[in-house]
């Protein structure tokens, strides 16, 4: 028999997991280093159908109470959704209370470190390469449309309710707070933020003109909205860390940033 124990919530952490995208994802991942549990989820996945404990503990030997903590557990991590039905065909009058059932989330869960944001990459150059099929436009002139739009729509977001930034120092810690949700590791650097990591790294690195000019044209997309006139996103790249920058408007302009051709980001 398999004991089960209970794992105490950590900070910052609710009943049902961490609050934040990242800290759920390593939750998620992390619930799956446990043996046993690591069993249960891959023994639900294998089937078409949701499960109930009793099959769940009868399949695999595991005693029924050990069952029912890891599968919650596996609920609550993200890893599986829960549903309550009748099990055994039986219905109406006297069949009984629904059962707790349970099946594979369709919830991806997935870590970087450093953080990558490929996916949003994929996102953009697939809209880019739709828009250019359906306009007859070059693919990058499109492409650095559709990530101007996205930043903007960032930009938004990340201002909604909020007062307007009182000055460009305001603006920044702001701006510094959105890049930092989307792996960008910001650095404040007197009148300008330097972003320690790229999330498009790999990309970058084999596509440096491509890639950053869409990383450029997200980023302007996100300061104008985010607090226009008083920052401005600048294409400066330099070894160790993101092609862009961010700095207060009207501030010195960069000296030796070079061609993005000639210098891939490597954060």
């Amino acid at each position: 028999m398999v004991a089960a124990h209970e794992d105490p919530a950590g900070p910052g952490d609710t009943a049902s997991g961490p609050e934040d995208p990242f800290g759920r994802a390593v939750s998620g991942i992390a619930s799956l280093n446990e043996p046993v549990r690591r069993e249960l989820y891959r023994y639900v996945c294998r089937r078409d159908e949701p499960v109930g404990r009793e099959e769940v503990a009868e399949a695999t030997g595991i005693a029924h109470h050990t069952v029912k903590f890891h599968l919650d557990r596996l609920a609550d991590d993200g890893l599986l959704s829960v549903d309550y039905q009748r099990l055994g065909g039986r219905t109406g009058p006297g069949a009984g209370r629904p059962a707790k059932v349970y099946r594979a989330s369709g919830e991806e869960v997935a870590v970087s470190l450093p953080p990558r944001e490929y996916a949003l990459a994929g996102e953009l150059l697939a809209e880019a390469v739709e828009g250019a099929a359906d306009d007859g436009r070059p693919v990058r002139e499109v492409l650095h449309e559709v990530a101007a739009t996205r930043g903007a729509a960032l930009g938004r977001e990340a201002v909604r309710g909020a007062p307007v930034a009182p000055d460009s120092g305001a603006a920044l810690a702001r701006v510094s707070s959105v890049l930092e949700q989307h792996g960008y590791e910001p650095r404040p650097e007197g009148e300008r933020v330097v972003l320690a990591n790229c999330p498009f790294h790999a990309l970058a690195q084999r596509h440096t003109q491509l890639v950053c000019g869409m990383n450029h044209a997200m980023l302007e997309g996100l300061t104008e909205e985010l607090a226009p006139a008083r920052l401005t996103a600048r294409l400066e790249p330099a070894p160790g860390r993101c092609c862009v920058t961010v700095a207060a408007a009207g501030g010195d302009e960069p000296t030796g940033g070079g061609p993005v051709g000639g210098q891939p980001s490597s954060g």
